[in-house]
Formats: C-alpha cells, structure tokens, sequence
C-alpha cells in the first residue's frame, strides 16, 4: 500500500495541548512533517522532554519529523500596567525607559534605546495594532511623549510594533544566543531568525552555529518587517528558506497590503529555489472550535495555492482544544486543492555557472523530463540536500524520493514541498543502487510495473559527489534489495 501523498508539509507549534506520546504519534500519523518550538515561551527542560518523545516515534514509526526551533529575536514589550487602563483618542501619552508600573499617562517600555531611535511622526503600534500612538517628542534619554490616534485598554507585557523607527537593537538578543546554543545541543534540523531585516543578521546566526555546532543546521528568514520585505533580495542569498510570518508582518505593514506581500514572497522564494512557510491564523478560531471558518479554509486553501512549500499552526496545536482535529482539518484542505492545474510556479531558470551548475541543470531537466514522460517517481541520493531542494522547488507532477544514509538530512528535508525522505545505506555500483532504490520505491507503493522513475545519482556513486547522472528507467519487477 502506498504511504500518504500530501506534497505541502505541516508544521505544528508544541505546547501544553501537545505534551503526551499519544497525542504527538497521532499528530505524526496524520500529518505533521515539521514541530516547532517557539522560544517566546518554551521551557529548557520541557522542550527537551518533547523533542525526546518525537525522536522516539519517528525511530520506531520510522518517520523523518522535522525539530524547527523559532527564536523569539528583539521583541518590544511595556510593562506592568495598572488595572483598568483605558486609553482614549487625543490623550497624551509617555513611554518611559524608567521602570514603573503603567497607568493612563505611562508606561515602562522595555527597549531602552526607544528615546535616541524614534523620531517626532513616527508611529508606535502596541497589542497587535489595537492601540496606534503618534510620536510628538522625545528627550533622547527616557521618555517618548506621544498622541493616541487610537485608543483602548492597555494590558501588561503587550507587544509593541515600530514599523517606521530604525531600531538599533541585534537582531540576536542575548536570549536568543542562549537558545541558538540549546537548540544546537538538542541537534534541531531548522533554526528560525525573527525580526530579520538585513543580510547581516542572518550572517550573525550562521556564524554563531558554525562556531558551535560540527553540523550545518539550515536557516529560516521570517520575514515580518517592512524592511525585510524591501530587502528580500538581498536576504535570500544568505538564509534556507523563508517564513511569511503575518502576525507581526500584518502590524508592521497596513494588514491590507499582507494578501499581496505573502505571494510576492512565494514568488521570490521559487525563485530562489528555497521553501516557504505561510505562518499566523490560519485555522484561529479552532483553538477553541471543532471546526474552521469557511475564510480560514479558503485562507489555508489560498496559501496552498500561491505555491507554499509548508504551512504552519501556532495556537492551534500548542495551546488549542483540538490540536489533532486541526491538524486532520488542515491534511484534508492541503489535498484538495495542492494537485490543481490552476497552481503555476514560475519557469525562470537563472543559468549560473559555478561549482553546482551541473547538479542544478540535471534537477531542473529531470523534473522537466518526469512531466514529459509521465514519471512516477523522481529519486536522487543525498549527502547534503541540494538535489531536494532544486527538485523540489521546479514542482514536479511526479513524486519525489530521497534517499539518503543521514537521518539528519532526511528530517531536515521534511520540510520541503514533495519530498519523501527514506533511509538507505549502501554504496554499491550505480546500476545496483538505482535497482536497489527502485525496489524501495516499489515496496512503499510508489513503482509499479511498467512505471518510468528518473533516477539522479553522482558517478561514481561511491565517492558521493554531486549529482550528474540522469537515469530514465522502466520499472521491472526484482527480487527485493537486502
């Protein structure tokens, strides 16, 4: 019997409502390909406990479930308020850098540079956008003194937003280097960078891994703030793939320009031939309902449709009431639309000559070919990755094989669109291994007689090069690989 099909990978937030074996094997069965932990709120000790039990089921379920730790980065908070703090339009209002408890004149602000960055005119936006503020004056050194453009009550340790304000904060808090350390001792598979805006952040957090961790642990961009989007260009050349992270993204920027950001960011991310993960909202409403809105399905749908790699719960999994029925609700969304012709992904291919030219022109004809010939499978070998992510991103009709004799490698891969990671360990001719790949292929319901697989390997396979062999085989029935 063939294994599930669904191309478009789920990732799910860990939390309180997805702390049991049970829950999280059955979470695994019905489609969780990636399970994230959001450093905002995550316990060492906890977090190690979870990702203890997912090992455990992928070990003996043989499953390849991806570890995404998503670090919290300079997130802006006031501080403790007063109850009942009520603002309304018209009122002035201070930020202060000195530590006090809120009430309807001030609040702590807990960025200490606000004073020197923000300029008279700029905006501050706080708890998600319900409370707009306008800057009026700042004396440099502890207070910003601002209008209320649009009032409200004012909680305690509610995020604040600067959408036009230069912030001088790291893009790597010092937490945040804390957690990176962590996550590399916990061996995750992906590491998320919050709040990027430059090349240079993300440089940072290569670096910081290179310095202390033997394994090249792969990096997301969330893009959230204008400033990332503006530099995307120039941002995709130094991260794995990108996050279109719309909780903070649709405060940043005027919610109403998201819709059209997130599909120039899906374009940008193909191009780039890296994977995309749609973030925020998706199912809401199922944290505490069985079932989504007819918007959230089309949301989802949407999403799908713009050509994500992955899309991604928060809530919903981690503090949700139905954390197994969303996952269910959200399987069924991703295989009713991911096979539609009405979804095109963009054909450019930017010839660039380099040391991965060869690799790169063998994915793309490969997945062109397997169009053309109606291939079943697509397999290649993997040492690194590479091929995966270049197959993945042309979006082939067929399915996508890969194998490889790194476990790691094979749960980092989850993550992207297509791709079926299997366990193979021999290195033997290239004509045995690509029988013996196929016979693994035929064994999980993927090659049948008279099929076609396009089979990618290096030659020779032994010395695990990259890839320059492209192989188009007629599936014969053999005698099963040892």
């Amino acid at each position: 019997m063939a294994e599930n099909r669904k191309r478009t990978k789920i990732v799910a937030t860990l939390g309180p409502a997805c702390s049991t074996k049970d829950i999280l094997e059955k979470m695994m069965e019905s489609g969780v390909n990636v399970f994230r932990v959001n450093f905002s709120h995550a316990e060492y000790t906890d977090v190690e406990k979870k990702i203890k039990l997912i090992r455990e089921i992928n070990k003996s379920r043989n499953f390849n479930v991806a570890i995404l730790a998503d670090l919290q980065g300079p997130k802006l908070r006031v501080g403790k308020m007063a109850e009942k703090v009520k603002l309304e339009v018209g009122d002035t209002f201070i930020f202060t850098t000195n530590k006090c408890e809120g009430t309807n004149e001030k609040a702590y602000m807990t960025y200490q540079n606000f004073p020197k960055d923000v300029q008279v005119g700029e905006h501050i936006l706080v708890d998600d956008g319900k409370l707009l503020f306008e800057v009026i004056d700042t004396d440099r050194d502890s207070q910003v003194i601002t209008k209320v453009l649009r009032g409200g009550k004012l909680k305690s340790k509610k995020g604040v937003n600067l959408p036009n304000t230069k912030i001088s904060l790291p893009a790597l808090t010092e937490k945040d280097i804390e957690d990176v350390l962590f996550a590399i001792k916990m061996k995750v598979d992906w590491i998320a960078l919050s709040f990027v805006r430059t090349p240079e952040d993300l440089i940072q957090l290569k670096e910081l891994i290179k310095e202390n961790s033997s394994y090249k642990i792969p990096i997301i961009a969330k893009i959230e703030k204008p400033e990332a989007v503006e530099n995307i260009d120039k941002l995709t050349p130094y991260c794995d793939a990108l996050m279109c992270a719309r909780g903070d993204l649709g405060v940043e920027v005027p919610m109403e320009k998201v819709p059209l950001i997130q599909k120039r960011l899906v374009l940008k991310a193909k191009k780039a031939h890296i994977p995309i993960i749609i973030a925020t909202q998706m199912m809401e409403t199922m944290i505490t309902n069985q079932v989504p809105t007819r918007a959230e399905v089309n949301d989802v749908a949407n999403s799908i449709m713009d050509g994500a790699d992955a899309v991604m719960l928060s809530g919903e999994t981690s503090v949700g009431e139905f954390p197994l029925e969303v996952i269910k609700q959200m399987r069924k969304i991703i295989e009713s639309v991911e096979n539609s012709p009405l979804i095109s992904m963009p054909e450019t291919y930017v010839q660039c000559i380099n040391e991965r030219f060869i690799s790169k022109a063998i994915c793309h004809q490969a997945s062109i070919m397997a169009n053309s010939i109606n291939a079943e499978v697509i397999t290649t070998l993997t040492d690194s990755g590479f091929t995966a992510f270049q197959i993945s991103s042309w979006r082939p009709k067929s399915n996508i094989l890969v194998f490889s004799s790194n476990r790691r490698i094979l749960a980092m891969l989850n993550l992207l669109w297509g791709v079926k990671g299997i366990y193979y360990d021999r290195f033997v001719s290239t004509d045995q291994t690509i029988e013996d790949i196929n016979n693994l292929a035929h064994e999980r319901g993927y090659l049948n007689e008279g099929d076609f697989a396009i089979n990618i390997t290096s030659m020779p396979v032994k010395q695990r090069g990259m890839a320059n062999t492209m192989r188009i085989t007629e599936y014969k029935e053999t005698k099963k690989s040892n």
